[in-house]
C-alpha cells in the first residue's frame, strides 16, 4: 500500500520524470499499443507547461515543491477560468477508514447527489459529468445491466428502485493494478485518489474497474467562473485538465476536514449514511452491524467500502 508522502526531501534520485515514465511505459507495452494508450496525451500536452510536464509524482515531492506547484494550479485557473480558487493538499486522518451505505429502501431517484457531485467537483458544464449513475432497476433484481441510468419520467414508480453507483473505494482495487505508471493508489483511510498531473490518460484504470465509476475528460473543462467551487483539493475537486483520468473521492476535500460528501447533504430521504470504518459508535458502523447488507460484483473480490442494504 503506498504511503504517505514524507515530510523530508526525498533523495535527488528517488523521483522520476514524466518523461522517463512516459518512456518506460512505451517499452513494457509495446510501441503500437504505446501509441493507442497515449493517444489523449498527444492532444493535450501542447497545453502543458513544461513545469507540469516534468513535474515529479505527487508522493515524491516535498513539502516545499508541493506548495509551489498548488501556487502554480491556483494561478492557472485564474488565468484560465477567471476565478479565484485555494487548493489545498487534504491528508488522510489518522485511525480512520472512511465507508459508505446507502438504504436503496427509501432511495427515490432525484439524481439530487448526483447535481450535487457535479456542482461540488467542478465537472464541465456541457456534459454535465457527475460521478454518480443512478440506475433505476426493476424489482426483484439486482443486475446492474439491466439498470436504466437515463430514465425521464416522473420518480419514483412502483415498479422500480433506484441504485446510485460511484466508486466503491474497494480494498482491492482493480484500476489501481493496472495503472502503467502508478499515477492512482489507495491511501490509508481509504480513499482511491488520483494524481491528475501524472496521469497519462491511458484509460486502462476505466477499463478495468467493474463499476464504470471512472471518468474521461475528453476536452477541457467549461466552467462559469461564477460557477466553480474555490474551495479545492490537489487529490480531489480541482479543476482536471483535458486528457486525464478522475473519479469520486468520497469528497476527501470535505471528508478530511470533518464534514459530510456533497451528495450526502443532498439526499432530500436521508438514504446516504457515512463515515469512520473504525468507529464502533460511528452510525456507518451502526447499519453494518444491524442491517442486512452487501456489497456489488462480490464475487470478484474487489473488496469495496461502499455498502447497500433494504429496509425489509
Amino acid at each position: 500500500m503506498p504511503k504517505r508522502l514524507p515530510t523530508a526531501d526525498p533523495p535527488a534520485d528517488a523521483g522520476v520524470s514524466r518523461r522517463t515514465a512516459l518512456k518506460a511505459v512505451g517499452a513494457t507495452l509495446g510501441a503500437a499499443a504505446f501509441a493507442r494508450a497515449a493517444a489523449p496525451l498527444v492532444e493535450w500536452s501542447q497545453d502543458l507547461s513544461v513545469d507540469q510536464f516534468v513535474q515529479a509524482h505527487y508522493r515524491e515531492l516535498s513539502r516545499e515543491d508541493l506548495a509551489e506547484v498548488l501556487r502554480r494550479h491556483e494561478a492557472e485557473t485564474k488565468e484560465d477560468y477567471g476565478a479565484e480558487v485555494t487548493i489545498s493538499d487534504h491528508r488522510p486522518l489518522e485511525g480512520t477508514k472512511f465507508g459508505y451505505a446507502l438504504n436503496l429502501s427509501i432511495c427515490v431517484g432525484c439524481r439530487r447527489c448526483a447535481q450535487a457531485c457535479h456542482e461540488e467537483n467542478n465537472h464541465d458544464r456541457a456534459t454535465q459529468n457527475s460521478y454518480i449513475r443512478v440506475l433505476e432497476m426493476k424489482k426483484g433484481s439486482l443486475d446492474l445491466e439491466t439498470g436504466n441510468a437515463h430514465y425521464d419520467h416522473p420518480v419514483p414508480t412502483d415498479e422500480t428502485f433506484y441504485m446510485p453507483v460511484q466508486c466503491q473505494q474497494c480494498d482491492n482495487p482493480p484500476c489501481v493494478s493496472v495503472c502503467p505508471v502508478e499515477a492512482t493508489w489507495k491511501e490509508d483511510d481509504g480513499i482511491v485518489v488520483v494524481d491528475y498531473d501524472w496521469c497519462i490518460g491511458c484509460r486502462y484504470c476505466e477499463a478495468a474497474c467493474p463499476y464504470h465509476a471512472r471518468r474521461f475528460n475528453w476536452k477541457k473543462p467549461e466552467l462559469p467562473p461564477e460557477e466553480i467551487n474555490p474551495n479545492q483539493s490537489y487529490l480531489s475537486n480541482r479543476i482536471r485538465p483535458q486528457g486525464v483520468m478522475e473519479k469520486c473521492t468520497f469528497c476527501l476535500h470535505r471528508t478530511r476536514e470533518g464534514r459530510l460528501p456533497a451528495c450526502l447533504e443532498a439526499c432530500p430521504t436521508g438514504a446516504r449514511v457515512f463515515g469512520n470504518l473504525l468507529d464502533p459508535d460511528s452510525e456507518i458502523r451502526w447499519v453494518l452491524e444491524n442491517k442486512r447488507v452487501f456489497v456489488l460484483k462480490e464475487e470478484l473480490g474487489t473488496k469495496p467500502s461502499f455498502f447497500y442494504f433494504f429496509d425489509n
